[in-house]
């Protein structure tokens, strides 16, 4: 073996390593097992996975990106926080952009953009049947992402998956609500955006994604009123 090819195969292990710390974190950080605001500790983590800090930096790195980690300016590290007092600007830009991108969808989507719609849908509802919170809110994304990609439009493609990975965490508490069992009308409404897609009814398409959003909005906004009610009669 030469020294180039020792070289490949150390940074190869070092790539799986960092996808594998990302993606436990990741999901750990989603599902609420690390809380916002939880202190992330690199040497502890290196000792948790048994690797060195270098793929640990450069798993938070991207973890960062995803807006899930905040770095302070002491250089500690964070779970990112929920910007409750400003969710209504969140939500705002949020159930905008599931109407813009479905009804542009409807107008410029191409043949090939229906398989990979329909296979997240597929994916989604048996995430949905089984019950599996993380499967549901990866494959939630990926269906949205697509019908985004088939509206032609980066700009607002860029911003709704921001949008979409900013709301990881509220659709985790939005599937708990259901004790992770999503009522098989939520799997309905994706059929009826799609079909609308299909048939090119820009119009139908717009008014049911803004239903689709605004309920996801509406049972959100319900939970934190619960929650400070009960905070409230403590």
């Amino acid at each position: 073996m030469t020294e180039s090819d020792a070289k490949t195969g150390s940074e190869r292990r070092r790539g799986s390593g960092v996808k594998m710390v990302y993606e436990v974190l990741r999901d750990e950080i989603i599902d609420l097992t690390l809380p916002p605001g939880s202190p992330i500790d690199e040497v502890q983590l290196a000792e948790r996975f048994q690797m060195s800090r270098t793929p640990i930096r450069e798993a938070l790195v991207r973890l960062a990106g995803d807006g899930l980690i905040d770095t302070l300016p002491n250089r500690s590290t964070m779970v990112s926080t929920i910007d409750f007092l400003n969710l209504h600007t969140f939500f705002d830009a949020l159930v905008l952009m599931y109407r813009v991108t479905t009804k542009l969808a409807a107008q410029y989507h191409r043949p090939e953009d229906l398989v990979t719609i329909r296979a997240y849908q597929a994916a989604f509802a048996d995430a949905a049947k089984a019950g599996d919170a993380l499967a549901m809110i990866a494959t939630n994304a990926a269906l949205h992402a697509a019908i985004a990609e088939a509206a032609r439009n980066p700009y607002f493609l860029g911003l709704f998956n921001r949008l979409l990975d900013e709301g990881r965490r509220l659709l985790r508490l939005y599937y708990q609500s259901y004790g992770d069992r999503l009522p098989q009308q939520f799997v309905d409404e994706h059929e009826e955006i799609i079909a609308a897609i299909e048939a090119r009814n820009a119009d139908e398409a717009d008014r049911l994604a803004r239903l689709h959003a605004e309920q996801i909005v509406v049972q959100i906004q319900s939970i934190f009123t619960r929650t400070e009610r009960l905070s409230m009669d403590v």
